[in-house]
């Protein structure tokens, strides 16, 4: 019978439901082989549980369970950072993935995936399609992507809550209706798939926007109406990304499918096939269940087993189970029992709270303790009385707390003890607020670079993550604690009962990762770099934070009024450019006067029937029109205003006068270090007003700012690990190494070289490393595509150990799953073997990760080295920028520090490693950051 009106279509979103049973249940293993069964064998509950939830007159009569097909989809070929922060998938789940497919079959349920596409998009389609029919769905999901198909007889069902959401539900929780979730999603972007959005905007603000302009497009085009400034800023210069974060959530509705709604008619299992399956996986308890629930006798089948994650070598001791409750340590005795049984065993797990994330800002509330798993407490300190009861409380401390100058002073000999080792998660954080609490905490350990040590480039490292992913265990979430939005408050004001569970639990936490991943360093063999390149990078890096760099608030403040009159100026010749008035920051109005009034070549419009104007289409036509090049030194300073020189005046610490970025040591998985709050790695040098943006950078009075940049140092070691003669010679004998690669590749004497032929040469030489195309190139150099890629093929032709170098580094990756930098960091390929679009990405980070990994370890083990070399001197390290560090020395001794500073950096790699070139280090001084680089 067709499919239509009277027929149910249920569609399970079956990835969800691996993620879930992977994270939710502890490791398994089949006992007759150690093949890891655990997410399996909860997918196979799971869908017993719907299939048995589901009986009786509103059971479905059509059914499928819907995978995603690999990591690329045409969404990567839009936009090819999508999903790019997602972690790697777990390296004991990937065997899984066969077989809850064969699970599914063995169910009788139809099993569907298609290449390039999402399991969310083959639900929409035949969502749509059963809706048009006439029938009734239910998407049994809770994933907020797929909300926007409820309505018109499709609802979703969270099969983990119980409940049903259908357009009400998806109301009363976003404000929008169901048809608007994709226009909300376009705007609030979407950080675990990596849509940009617009900044600053998030769900809230998205639905009252909706709710004022009732359409994404309407939004875009009244923009100007809006009247809060910055947000009405960041709709303008944000529209192209807005309307890109758009095509990448709105779900394809007409796929082009092998099978019909028909094919997917329920069917009941045949027992032989799912009991066979069952006693297949060892699944006794579920396959006992099943036979009851089919009428048939129950096969013999032995246990599974459980085991450790799959990455633990060695057997490991089952787990101590979490208790539910933790110690809350009242008085001066048990606070001494704690500090003695820490220095008795010698290590202690620790944890901070405090009332923000901003460690210069940040008050502590609390400390948390842990000697042992399941044995952990927490140590109140500045919890207000009745703060969760009352908002308006007074700060009168809550009871049953010890005063913060006591516990502090019998804290500090543990915390600065030698022979205790001091444990934590992100322990820098940790150490500085200590530190602004006159208390050297040492030693230390850290889960989060352990595991950056042991998996960089597979997962991320946070603690939530960990603990699903190691323990089994998902951490309170302290949303629960503080609460959200108009309504959350700082840690200080949570009721201490439920503080104490909280707190405790993230030091047991931390105590059981390190004592799962602490064996692993010496058998990963990457003790050496844990012990030379991470662990005791922690205090410098704290120490540079909180030293902070001086700027300038005027310069500042005088930098964006020049910016905005250059912006005016830049606006008054566009529009006579264009021969009419229009909004330069509205890219629909942008793409209408380029494409429809002047006519030029290369306008596409989208599906709201807008045309797209990226930089990369601005930059095509600037070749061929004036008028896009304004645009794009338009856009460059009205980015440059609102991004630098208005936003950092706001990061200038009130008590410091002074900006304090903050270093994440495990944010990239080659080594290099992140700057956040702000970014200073990212601040333009190419530009002559990027420049500028430096000079509010400043030396307080009787200072001087020093900075020291290694030369070409990627370069440098790509001569010297591809074993390039030419190259590594040019090096040694300082030669120019563009002009020396120009004349190399195009047989130019080095006396008659045009600073023309030397561009060309410098475009290759650093694209290369990058792995240009030579489309990639043809861009950049605005040449003819088939004379970019000859110039590519003449590069490898000349130096033709780079092309082996690449090579041989895929095919180690492919090998191993990961590649290594000289000193030993591990950096995990998960994706070599990917197809489709995502393959030439993955190959491309493969070959570049042991150069700028390389590059990384060496600036790192000068930064480690530079205190005690700089100890004497009146100097102190402020900022790493990649391959610069900025110092802030007195007047007088700048020679000096230059000296000492160069002599650490040239020789960072030695002893370890002996580079067949020489590292040089450019060095700068100045009155600011601008003068001195």
């Amino acid at each position: 019978m067709t499919f239509g009106k009277g027929h149910r279509l249920h569609l399970v979103d079956g990835s969800a439901f691996i993620f879930r049973a992977f994270h939710a249940l502890p490791p398994l293993t089949r006992k007759s082989d150690g093949m890891p069964v655990g997410a399996v064998s909860g997918f196979v509950n799971m869908l017993w549980k719907m299939i048995q939830d589901n009986k009786g007159a509103d059971a479905p009569t059509h059914a499928a369970v819907v995978f995603d097909k690999g990591s690329i989809t045409f969404r990567n070929h839009l936009y090819d950072q999508y999903k790019a922060n997602r972690e790697a998938m777990p390296e004991d789940l990937r065997p899984q993935i066969p077989l809850t497919r064969e699970a599914t079959r063995a169910f009788n349920l139809a099993c569907l995936e298609q290449e390039g596409f999402e399991a969310d998009d083959i639900i929409a389609t035949l969502a749509c399609r059963a809706r048009e029919a006439g029938g009734e769905v239910t998407i049994i999901s809770s994933d907020k992507d797929l909300m926007q198909l409820i309505g018109g007889g499709v609802v979703m069902f969270d099969a983990m809550k119980n409940t049903v959401i259908d357009a009400e539900a998806v109301e009363a929780r976003f404000g929008v209706r169901p048809e608007q979730m994709v226009d909300v999603q376009a705007l609030a972007g979407d950080s675990v798939d990596n849509v940009p959005g617009a900044p600053g905007i998030g769900v809230k603000t998205a639905a009252q926007l909706l709710g004022e302009f009732g359409t994404l497009e309407d939004l875009l085009a009244r923009a100007d109406e809006i009247k809060q400034p910055k947000r009405r800023q960041t709709l303008i210069d944000f529209a192209d990304q807005i309307r890109l974060s758009k095509s990448l959530v709105q779900l394809d509705c007409d796929m082009v499918l092998d099978y019909d709604l028909d094919s997917l008619a329920v069917r009941e299992p045949d027992p032989d096939t799912l009991l066979g399956f069952l006693k297949e996986m060892e699944f006794r308890t579920v396959l006992k269940r099943v036979s009851e629930g089919l009428g048939v006798e129950t096969p013999a089948v032995p246990a599974a087993t459980a085991a450790p994650a799959a990455d633990d070598a060695d057997a490991a001791p089952p787990e101590a189970p979490f208790p539910e409750s933790y110690e809350w340590v009242r008085d001066e005795a048990a606070l001494s029992d704690w500090i003695a049984a820490a220095r008795a065993q010698g290590f202690v797990a620790i944890d901070t709270e405090t009332t923000a994330l901003n460690e210069m800002q940040a008050l502590l509330v609390g400390v948390s303790l842990a000697l042992a798993p399941g044995r952990a407490c927490y140590v109140p300190l500045a919890h207000k009385q009745n703060a969760e009861a009352d908002l308006f409380a007074s700060d009168a401390l809550a009871e049953g707390q010890i005063p913060m100058e006591r516990a502090l002073e019998l804290l500090r000999p543990l915390l600065e003890d030698a022979s205790v080792l001091k444990i934590g998660q992100n322990v820098k954080y940790d150490f500085k607020i200590l530190a602004r609490l006159g208390i050297a905490m040492a030693p230390i350990d850290d889960t989060m670079l352990l595991s950056y040590a042991l998996h960089a480039g597979l997962h991320g490292h946070g603690m939530d993550a960990l603990a699903e992913r190691y323990l089994g265990h998902i951490c309170t979430p302290i949303k629960d604690l503080i609460g959200t939005g108009k309504s959350q408050v700082t840690f200080d004001k949570v009721e201490i009962g439920r503080a104490v569970s909280y707190a405790a639990e993230d030091a047991d936490v931390t105590l059981r990762l390190w004592d799962r991943f602490r064996p692993q360093l010496h058998r990963s063999r990457v003790t050496t770099v844990y012990e030379t390149l991470e662990r005791p990078l922690i205090p410098v890096l704290a120490r540079m934070e909180m030293a902070g760099v001086q700027v300038d608030r005027d310069t500042l403040s005088r930098m964006s009024g020049s910016f905005a009159q250059k912006m005016a100026g830049l606006e008054e010749e566009i529009h006579e450019l264009a021969g009419e008035k229009f909004n330069v920051g509205s890219p629909a109005q942008v793409g209408e006067i380029l494409f429809d009034r002047l006519g030029l070549p290369g306008g596409k419009k989208g599906k709201a029937g807008k045309y797209a104007t990226p930089a990369d289409v601005l930059e095509d036509l600037a070749t061929e029109h004036d008028l896009p090049a304004r645009i794009l030194d338009w856009r460059q300073v009205s980015k440059l205003k609102s991004t630098y020189t208005d936003a950092l005046q706001d990061h200038i610490d009130p008590e410091t006068g002074r900006v304090h970025t903050s270093y994440s040591i495990a944010g990239a998985n080659t080594g290099r270090l992140a700057s956040t709050d702000p970014n200073l790695q990212n601040i333009p040098v190419r530009s002559e007003e990027g420049r500028r943006i430096r000079e509010a950078f400043v030396a307080p009075p009787g200072k001087r700012l020093v900075s020291l940049d290694y030369s070409q140092i990627e370069l440098r070691i790509l001569a010297h690990i591809a074993g390039i003669d030419a190259l590594k010679q040019a090096f040694r004998e300082g030669q120019d190494i563009h002009a020396a690669t120009a004349s190399e590749m195009f047989g130019v004497p080095l006396d008659e070289m045009t600073s023309d032929v030397r561009r060309q040469a410098k475009a290759i030489n650093f694209g290369v490393i990058y792995g240009i195309s030579g489309f990639g190139l043809a861009r950049n150099l605005r040449i003819p595509r088939d004379e970019a890629q000859g110039f590519i093929d003449r590069y490898f032709e000349r130096f033709p150990g780079i092309k082996d170098y690449m090579a041989e580094t895929t095919a180690f990756a492919k090998a191993h799953g990961r590649v290594e930098t000289l000193f030993g960091r591990r950096i995990h390929t998960p994706e070599i073997d990917a197809r489709g679009p995502g393959a030439g990405f993955a190959k491309r980070a493969a070959i570049n990760a042991p150069i700028q990994g390389t590059a990384a370890d060496v600036i790192r083990r000068a930064m480690i080295r530079m205190e005690d070399a700089i100890g004497d001197l009146p100097a102190r390290m402020l900022l790493q920028v990649h391959d610069e560090l900025l110092f802030e020395v007195d007047e007088g001794a700048e020679d000096a520090l230059i000296a000492a500073a160069r002599e650490v950096m040239e020789g960072a790699a030695l002893p370890a490693v002996q580079l067949s070139v020489p590292l040089d280090v450019d060095a700068g001084q100045g009155a600011n950051w601008a003068e001195a680089h």
